[in-house]
């Protein structure tokens, strides 16, 4: 599924207030998460929610507990964590959300802050994409979340073809998607939902680098 900015429909969710929400995916669509971008007017915020919640800023400033948050700083918060996300001035910010799935000798994470710039790259194999991953690999975390930056030309090694389910928002730059048997073109503010097994490729047009934000559900076996 393919969402584009002249589609989306802003609503305030319960705990909001000066503030709304692009609710991009969710359970309603098949997915086992919720992605939505919240948009905070000045004195804008939203509460806590007993799911996960990953906060990723992408325009202006946010707080978080003692934590304030600029463009590309981000926040994973466990379960039940007590803190609002809340703006003074304005802001925007991607938010993934889900049921925690437990693992038998891996404590609940803690909250961790973060961000983007000071995570040093990998390369995807000999493509030149840069991957930085946003989160630790360790197993107790059920859940992981990236992001990819291509220099202009640059693309996936190979189509891919897997059990994770992905939620994708282009955060810069523009290319060609793939997604099962048709092909988009896709630009800064497009999300993209894929559902598990779908066929997916991506290569990067133009003269300025393509860079996006991949959410994956990680570390669990597949049967519940």
């Amino acid at each position: 599924m393919l969402l584009t900015p002249d589609t989306f429909v802003r609503a305030s969710l319960p705990g909001m207030v000066n503030a709304t929400a692009v609710v991009h995916v969710g359970p309603a669509a098949g997915a086992k998460f919720t992605e939505y971008t919240a948009e905070l007017r000045a004195g804008g915020s939203f509460g806590p929610v007993r799911q996960e919640r990953f906060v990723y800023a992408l325009e202006g400033e946010i707080r978080i507990g003692e934590c304030t948050l600029g463009p590309g700083g981000y926040a994973y918060l466990p379960p039940g964590f007590d803190a609002s996300v809340v703006s003074a001035d304005g802001a925007r910010a991607a938010v993934i959300e889900r049921d925690y799935a437990s693992l038998e000798g891996n404590a609940v994470p803690e909250p961790l802050f973060g961000c983007e710039n000071s995570i040093a790259p990998t390369l995807l194999e000999d493509s030149g994409i840069e991957v930085r991953a946003l989160l630790p690999a360790g197993a107790a975390f059920d859940f992981a979340v990236n992001t990819l930056t291509y220099p202009p030309g640059a693309a996936l090694p190979m189509v891919e073809l897997h059990i994770m389910e992905h939620g994708l928002l282009m955060l810069a730059g523009g290319g060609i998607y793939r997604l099962g048997e048709s092909w988009y073109p896709v630009t800064a503010g497009d999300f993209i939902w894929m559902a598990p097994y779908c066929p997916q490729w991506f290569g990067a047009l133009g003269k300025t680098p393509a860079r996006y934000l991949l959410y994956k559900d990680w570390n669990r076996h597949p049967l519940p």
